[in-house]
């Protein structure tokens, strides 16, 4: 996997300055290798419905409860933006203190397969948490349960653990804590499995660095917890209600990247990370689309169009994405048998 041993390595540099808060910026960016300028704006159009389709899914609402100004939005979004900037926020989630020695052993080429299976066991619920997310429809190969760490990393090898690791120590600080945030923490996993996975396949087809595009994929969704999170606490504190799904939407659309690049920073991710987010979130004219953004878009429409949810077309996707019909036909195969298989298998995300 090109790249992988570089990225792990550099996880324990001394720790990066946190990046000021950005303004608004679209999580779904077209392609802009267009032919001219109605066909850009047209790829613009159709990721606006397309991230319009998925907030509705993610907050259960209509589209008429994500559009109109929020009660009180401005005070609320200016709180957040605030506690985003200072780095304030009570919901952001820190690096796993069991993450370090583990990441270290996976970057050791001459690690000995027992070892890494020494390192998982010192942590119970870490090892908990990676048999469930073994077992899973995302990364279960075959019908075969797998029982213990040490069958885990012999059949996916230290190669194939990596983003096993990465998806066991996020899946926690994703699960629902009480019934406000049950079905949206429960999609919202889903949907950042779903782009992890379309956006390392698609790493692949460029020789880009799989692991890092994999959880590269899952910060957005783990920034969309957050945010949710730090909502319900500022709404509380001043308005003691709920936050609406327009304001919801709002500060999810104006503030996504941005909590993407401080989880990065929270977790010592070296800067060519934040580089990649970077790329992903503000395209530059005539740039070839990255694998995030085009995993981003076709992980989302995948989720959608299994849930039964509106999404964009078939026939529009080339359009979007920077990538040949037999690209997206492998993707997309990959994300439909796991999704697909997600209803049948005994151990559910």
């Amino acid at each position: 996997m090109p790249g992988f041993l570089s990225w792990i390595s550099s996880l324990f540099s001394s720790p990066q300055p946190l990046t000021p808060v950005l303004p608004e910026a679209r999580l779904i960016n077209p392609a802009k290798e267009q032919s001219n300028d109605d066909n850009l704006e047209n790829g613009l159009e159709l990721t606006r419905k397309l991230e319009e389709h998925l907030f509705c899914w993610l907050l259960d609402a209509k589209p008429s409860a994500l559009i109109g100004e929020s009660w009180h939005a401005s005070e609320i979004l200016g709180e957040l933006e605030h506690r985003l900037s200072e780095d304030q926020l009570d919901e952001l989630p820190r690096q796993p203190l069991s993450l370090p020695m583990l990441l270290r052993a996976l970057a050791d080429e001459s690690t000995a397969r027992q070892h890494v299976t020494e390192i998982i066991l010192r942590d119970p619920g870490l090892t908990d948490q990676l048999l469930q997310v073994a077992n899973s429809p995302f990364f279960r190969h075959g019908d075969k349960i797998i029982e213990s760490i040490d069958q885990a990393v012999f059949l996916l090898g230290i190669d194939g653990i990596r983003n096993v690791v990465s998806a066991a120590v996020m899946r926690p600080m994703m699960a629902a804590r009480n019934s406000v945030e049950a079905l949206f923490a429960k999609r919202v996993w889903r949907w950042g499995l779903s782009c992890a996975r379309a956006s390392e396949q698609i790493a692949k087809f460029h020789n880009a660095d799989t692991s890092a595009h994999f959880m590269a994929g899952l910060l957005p969704a783990l920034a969309y917890i957050t945010l949710f999170r730090e909502l319900q606490r500022i709404c509380r504190a001043q308005q003691n209600t709920a936050p609406p799904p327009a304001l919801i939407r709002q500060a999810m659309t104006r503030y996504q990247w941005s909590t993407s690049q401080l989880l990065a920073k929270a977790w010592n991710l070296p800067p060519r990370f934040s580089a990649l987010l970077l790329a992903a979130e503000r395209p530059a004219p005539r740039q070839d689309h990255t694998p995030l953004n085009d995993g981003i878009i076709i992980g989302t429409r995948e989720v959608l169009r299994h849930a039964n949810q509106r999404n964009l077309a078939e026939d529009d996707l080339p359009n979007v994405v920077q990538l040949s019909p037999q690209q997206i036909k492998l993707v997309r195969e990959s994300l439909l048998a796991m999704l697909r298989d997600e209803g049948r298998s005994p151990a559910r995300l």
